[in-house]
């Protein structure tokens, strides 16, 4: 019988069949991201749909400024900085010079929705055929926990230590349903990643976008309600509840645009 320390890969295969490794398209590295945050879930949906749509070759991940800003460490893909905000310019010069390739940008709420609301408002209204995931967690989580353009009414960050006031600080930036109205999005999705269900339909849009870039029909994007227990200050569990009850009634999960030719690849 050998040691419980001496187990190998094998002598399990030999045991039964693998439910769960690791993607091909993710990488074998450690995690920077805090106890509980959910871009690592978000991110083996990515590889996932990589690996099962066997694009690995040819994709180009557009890395951004956040806390995904070290998301190439986690792919095993070409990938590429972009400025803060700028990713989906830079994603718009890589797939028009490298129409053959798969690009996909990955941006949290301050990248996209704040600093780069111009950049992503442009490419959705030229049709970019690009591929965007865009990260919602309420907050800068980088930064220490400031109100981000998707921080609810009332809820409280570094800088708004009483609560977002919306009479002074505005309404919460809906990005899915401000995308979906401009022409040249294709497909548009709001997802969470809280529980098995809402993961198991956020990899079904994941893999939607993707199949919306192969079939060269235009921009695709898919938002994520995430968390953020760190600056939340939740145990990761509560963290989770708490996208479920106070995120998801105001950002509504759903499908916000799917063109006619992209019914037809789901």
């Amino acid at each position: 019988m050998a040691d419980r320390n001496e187990i190998t890969q094998e002598m399990v295969l030999e045991q039964g069949n693998v439910v769960y490794q690791r993607p091909e398209a993710l990488a074998e590295t450690l995690t920077h991201y805090c106890p509980g945050c959910t871009h690592g879930i978000i991110h083996r949906l990515i590889a996932e749909a990589i690996d099962e749509l066997g694009i690995r070759e040819k994709t180009i991940l557009v890395a951004p400024v956040g806390c995904a800003v070290l998301i190439y460490n986690y792919f095993d893909v070409d990938a590429v900085e972009a400025a803060h905000g700028r990713a989906p310019a830079m994603a718009t010069g890589l797939k028009r010079t490298q129409p053959d390739k798969v690009v996909l940008t990955y941006q949290g709420d301050g990248d996209l929705a704040a600093i780069g609301t111009a950049e992503i408002l442009h490419a959705a209204n030229r049709g970019e055929n690009i591929s965007v995931f865009f990260v919602n967690n309420a907050v800068y989580g980088m930064t220490s926990g400031q109100m981000a353009p998707t921080t609810l009414p009332g809820q409280v960050t570094t800088s708004t230590p009483t609560g977002r006031d919306v009479k002074v600080h505005g309404y919460p930036m809906r990005m899915a349903e401000i995308i979906a109205g401009l022409p040249g999005a294709c497909y548009v999705a709001r997802r969470a990643v809280y529980d098995v269900r809402t993961v198991r339909q956020a990899r079904k849009a994941v893999m939607t976008a993707l199949k919306t870039q192969l079939a060269g029909l235009g921009l695709s994007m898919v938002e994520f309600l995430s968390s953020c227990p760190t600056n939340w200050h939740m145990t990761p569990v509560d963290a989770l509840t708490w996208i479920k009850d106070n995120m998801a009634p105001y950002f509504p999960l759903g499908d916000y645009k799917v063109a006619d030719e992209v019914q037809a690849l789901q």
